[in-house]
């Protein structure tokens, strides 16, 4: 099928020409080999396409009737290939990204609000999870997640700057409660527990103290599945709670929650944006990818 194609442009070019010499140049070949495959199209179809003299070459009737199909097909299939070169050099089409809910608030929505404003041809589908998503099973294009420990065959980009778990608390619940000075101490607190649907229960709350991980597991009568649930839980004095410091970053500031644990709460690796290394990656994803990058300043 291949070669058939390759016989019927080279038919084409030299009809249209009526040169050899002139369809060689255009199509990249000899004249020679041009030649070849319009005898051997010939043979196939059991007809002459072609008329040759030593001064002219022109299509024969059966080549002219040919010709009249063939030329604006073969036309329209260069235009479909332009088009589908050009859109892989195009920011268009849709890249589908899970994200948990709190870097899809804060880094993902601030850069497609934007993107989608300058590039209509843009399609976006982000999907908020923040159980653990396999991207490969499940077709996403990209994950978002904390930390870069990631699989090998993936290609982890940070998203943002470091982050930091941090405990706190009410100035309610401390008017009643001293504040503890060791995570060993949390087990005497009323802790506001966050349940992870991949963990199939209560994470616990993660220490370290020079440079050795201390794992706490906590209690209380209150367990959330929603950050925002459980800073206003926070901050009604119900119990302590455990998030990153970006997330109540301006609840601290307002004097609403208070910090506590802090000289064993060390910075890790923030969000970053994963995807397989393996892959085509098109000019749509690779403006995500730009627009969500972390700089630091």
């Amino acid at each position: 099928m291949q070669d058939e194609l390759g016989s019927l442009a080279a038919f084409v070019a030299v009809a249209q020409l009526n040169s050899f010499t002139r369809a060689a140049g255009r199509l990249g070949t000899s004249q020679s080999a041009l030649s070849h495959k319009i005898r051997r199209l010939e043979g196939r179809l059991g007809i002459r396409l072609l008329s040759r003299t030593t001064r002219s070459v022109a299509p024969t009737e059966a080549g002219a009737r040919l010709l009249e199909t063939l030329g604006p097909a073969l036309e329209d299939i260069h235009r479909q290939l332009g088009a589908l070169t050009g859109a892989a050099d195009q920011p268009a089409g849709t890249v589908r990204i899970t994200s948990a809910d709190h870097a899809a608030e804060t880094i993902v929505w601030p850069a497609v609000h934007t993107l989608l404003s300058d590039y209509p041809d843009l399609n976006i589908e982000l999907d908020v999870d923040n159980g653990f998503v396999d991207i490969v099973a499940e077709r996403y294009d990209a994950g978002i997640r904390l930390g870069a420990n990631l699989d090998k065959d993936m290609v982890a980009v940070p998203i943002g700057p470091p982050e930091q778990l941090v405990v706190v608390g009410a100035p309610s619940y401390f008017s009643t409660c001293p504040k503890p000075e060791t995570p060993f101490e949390l087990s005497s607190h009323r802790c506001i527990n966050r349940r992870l649907p991949t963990l199939g229960g209560a994470s616990m709350w993660e220490f370290a103290r020079d440079g050795q991980p201390l794992k706490v597991r906590v209690s209380g009568q209150l367990s959330l599945n929603r950050p925002e649930l459980i800073i206003q839980a926070a901050m009604s004095g119900l119990g302590l709670a455990c998030l990153l410091r970006s997330q109540v970053e301006a609840q601290i500031k307002a004097g609403s929650l208070l910090p506590i644990l802090q000289q064993w709460c060390p910075s890790f690796a923030g969000y970053h944006l994963y995807y397989p290394s393996r892959r085509q990656n098109t000019a749509a994803f690779q403006l995500l990818v730009a627009a969500l990058r972390y700089h630091e300043n």
